[in-house]
């Protein structure tokens, strides 16, 4: 990825370490499964890079690959389970699973993360 096209999100003010999405890896696939490149970035600059998945339908999340050092990914045999690491619940919730479905496309999701949120999500908790 390149650290100058990162995006950064929202994630809890009670966190130090700042999420970003690099947008040229997101991608919806036609499984409905919203894919990623999650970096998180400490206050001293270190930062654990991931390449995960959302199932927007199930709320199931997958980590697939984590960044090395030497800038190879190495992949992760994990199963999907719940999205329940606080990242992965916002990323749903806001950006990519608009009433629990999957955004459309990357130009969705991106449009999502410049805003700072999805526009459904707001229409959904004002009513318009």
């Amino acid at each position: 990825f390149k650290g100058d096209d990162l995006i950064e999100f929202q994630v809890a003010r009670t966190t130090s370490l700042r999420f970003y999405i690099d947008p040229a890896s997101l991608s919806v696939g036609a499984d409905g499964v919203v894919r990623y490149t999650l970096v998180a970035r400490s206050p001293s600059g270190a930062e654990n890079v991931s390449y995960e998945g959302l199932h927007c339908k199930t709320g199931s999340h997958r980590i697939y690959a984590l960044g090395q050092e030497n800038a190879t990914w190495k992949q992760v045999t994990a199963d999907w389970k719940p999205a329940s690491t606080l990242w992965a619940r916002v990323l749903r919730h806001e950006f990519f699973c608009p009433s629990r479905q999957s955004i459309f496309s990357a130009a969705e999701g991106l449009d999502a993360l410049r805003r700072g949120g999805h526009p459904d999500m707001e229409r959904l908790r004002t009513g318009r």
